[in-house]
């Protein structure tokens, strides 16, 4: 009897059937990335807050066929999202400026390269909710789950969800538990590892 507690006593303590510990591996998930962001970006809440000065790329480019990625704005100010390449310049703001970007600016308008290339019909709001859809054909826009007919074309390239802000901007971005479902055959923008 004496044994079996011995044999138990060892067990609960970790010296027992397993001489080893075997770590989990955490599932990779879509957030801002620290190491692609602005000099004066604050990044909090995990990776999905993104306020200060500067621009943000997500830690994953789009990779599938169908991808939707959204946007709340907590406090207005000026700010921007979209799509960008590694190239871009993330302490440039606005962004939109130069061949690396495509962005709607807090006014609803669409730059790319110095050029408004279009303008969206409604403008957000603070505790508006911005969702967005990439084909890699299409960017589309959502306005509280309402489609906005106004699309930006000609991405090109590796691209990567962008976000910029300033002057009092606050931004929370989801990459997947969303606040509207996302359009049909649209999901959560995958780690390139999970589409093998």
């Amino acid at each position: 009897m004496a044994a079996c507690f011995c044999c138990f006593r060892c067990c609960w303590d970790g010296t027992g059937f397993s001489s080893g510990h075997i770590p989990l591996k955490e599932i990779p998930t879509v957030k801002l990335d620290a190491s692609l962001m602005g000099n004066d970006v604050v990044i909090v809440k995990n990776g999905r807050r993104i306020c200060g000065t500067g621009a943000a790329l997500s830690n994953a480019p789009i990779a599938q066929d169908k991808a939707y990625f959204e946007v709340k704005v907590q406090s207005t100010g000026v700010w921007g999202v979209g799509l960008a390449s590694r190239r871009c310049n993330v302490n440039e703001v606005p962004l939109g400026e130069n061949t690396e970007s495509w962005v709607v600016r807090q006014d609803g308008a669409m730059y790319h390269d110095k050029q408004q290339k279009g303008k969206l019909p409604e403008v957000p709001q603070e505790g508006d909710v911005l969702g967005l859809t990439y084909d890699h054909v299409q960017l589309n826009f959502y306005l509280n789950g309402k489609p906005l007919p106004c699309p930006f074309t000609g991405m090109k390239g590796t691209l990567y969800p962008v976000f910029y802000v300033d002057e009092g901007a606050v931004m929370d971005v989801q990459f997947d538990k969303f606040y509207h479902h996302p359009p049909d055959g649209f999901d959560s923008i995958m780690i390139e590892q999970s589409l093998l």
